[in-house]
């Protein structure tokens, strides 16, 4: 288990944090010192500080790090801000009034892998019908064939439904116009929770799919599930509409990798040119990624579009037929094409920023 470290003098706050703490199922690591406190910096998920030892630890300059938090009853002393700056403290948090933030922050941590962060990967097609929606959920099957839980996120507000590709229409769980999220810190045990999803041995796919109707995500309600999936070190796979809105500008800012998914056709290569060219305007740089076929070359595609070329696969003729059956053969190059975008994923080959 991760469990969270934390160096709380004042008996009213320790008590609520750790009643915090059990409701979360987990048990702090309560220092008593500096030194306990030095000892757990590097590995501790969480780092729970109240103002007199975030100055100590400050003065004793112990690196900035994530995950350090300012726990205070009441207003924060005007004077542990500067100390507060110098640690990298994530957030302050004032009992009783931000206890949902606290207590989904302990969820998260003792649900994270220690040390491991997600990363997040985005994916659009270079013109309409270009096979983006089913390259993302490729690759968010093929992460989980690799051990790790992945979160595929359906960003097209006009898009028919990711869950139509998993077959997953029929299935409980919420979609975009179900899920009442503006911001803030969401557990990611609760999108387990809600969400339809596929397993495979203890790795899981978690779906948060759009729908026939309704509204699709905000930028901010997008933000904050791909936050849940990274803190908890999982893949977050994020399926954009071709043209740029807001909620895409946000996936792009936070993207680890963006790859552009485009059929190996004149038109296509044509309609790609002035996509990329905007998201060059917008500082993105995404990489390639060409559904080969055999009058144009995947490298000629690369060429005319003027971006790397990140991975190849062939155009499978049964698979529409799959998909309406409900199965998606994950299988042959496109199976190599996303373990391909997954890797340079983790690497952190073709990094927007």
């Amino acid at each position: 288990m991760n469990r969270p470290t934390a160096w709380l003098r004042a008996d009213p706050v320790l008590e609520h944090v750790l009643r915090l703490c059990a409701a979360a199922g987990t048990e702090p690591d309560q220092a008593g010192r500096l030194a306990d406190v030095r000892a757990r910096w590097p590995s501790a998920p969480l780092i729970l500080l109240d103002d007199r030892a975030l100055v100590t630890c400050a003065e004793a300059g112990l690196p900035r790090r994530g995950g350090v938090v300012l726990v205070v009853a009441g207003t924060p002393p005007p004077g542990c801000w500067e100390h507060a700056v110098r640690l990298g403290v994530e957030q302050v948090v004032s009992l009783p009034e931000d206890e949902p933030w606290l207590a989904a922050a302990l969820a998260d941590a003792t649900e994270a892998p220690a040390g491991t962060e997600g990363r997040v990967l985005a994916v659009l097609g270079g013109q309409g019908g270009a096979g983006a929606s089913v390259f993302a959920t490729a690759v968010a099957l093929a992460a989980v064939g690799t051990g790790t839980n992945a979160l595929l996120v359906d960003c097209d507000p006009l898009g028919g439904g990711l869950d139509l590709l998993l077959g997953a229409e029929g299935e409980p769980g919420l979609r975009w116009p179900d899920v009442r999220l503006r911001s803030g810190r969401v557990p990611v045990s609760s999108l387990h929770a809600s969400l339809p999803g596929r397993t495979k041995g203890k790795s899981r796919l978690t779906l948060l799919s759009g729908a026939r109707e309704g509204d699709g995500p905000s930028s901010d309600a997008v933000i904050a599930v791909m936050e849940a999936g990274k803190r908890a070190g999982e893949t977050v796979v994020c399926d954009l509409p071709r043209t740029p809105d807001p909620t895409s500008r946000a996936v792009f800012d936070r993207a680890d990798l963006t790859v552009v998914v485009v059929p190996a056709e004149l038109r296509a290569a044509a309609a790609t040119r002035r996509l990329t060219k905007y998201l060059a305007s917008q500082g993105i740089h995404p990489s390639l990624v060409v559904r080969s076929a055999p009058h144009l070359r995947p490298t000629d595609i690369a060429r005319a579009v003027d971006l790397p070329l990140l991975a190849t696969y062939r155009r499978d003729p049964g698979l529409p037929a799959r998909l309406n059956g409900g199965v998606f053969p994950l299988r042959g190059s496109l199976f190599r094409a996303s373990n391909t975008v997954l890797r340079a994923l983790k690497a952190g080959v073709g990094h927007d920023r």
